[in-house]
């Protein structure tokens, strides 16, 4: 069951990262916010953005975008590329990022550190 999130929610977490999503991923954050999402015959879960509205909204956005991220530059500061973001990732330390002026979608190695562009089938998972 999708669960979407506010256009200013997305600004909200846009403006607090210093950059714009990219257009697919805000269409998808708009539609369902969070989820899983398949890039490289992969789930990958996708960071939503956080959402007080609620209790119920809350629980599910504890993960947000932001704090993810914030997590990844104080526990392990050197291993994602400078003003790269976590958009998501796949459970087994790999991330799908953004880069600081571009839009197009890596897969982060966390073994070998190697970014590699990706699709990204935006399309909600059951």
């Amino acid at each position: 069951m999708p669960f979407p999130v506010s256009q200013a929610r997305i600004e909200e977490a846009e403006a607090q990262l210093g950059r714009r999503l990219p257009d697919a991923q805000r269409q998808r954050l708009l539609r369902a916010n969070g989820g899983e999402v398949e890039a490289v015959d992969e789930d990958w879960t996708l960071y939503p953005v956080w959402d007080p509205t609620d209790r119920k909204t809350m629980g599910r956005t504890a993960n947000h975008i932001v704090r993810e991220n914030e997590a990844w530059r104080r526990d392990w500061p050197d291993m994602l590329p400078g003003g790269f973001l976590a958009i998501g990732d796949n459970g087994e330390g790999d991330l799908l990022v953004i880069g600081p002026d571009r839009d197009d979608i890596l897969l982060w190695n966390h073994e070998t550190r190697e970014l590699t562009p990706v699709t990204v089938n935006w399309a909600d998972r059951q």
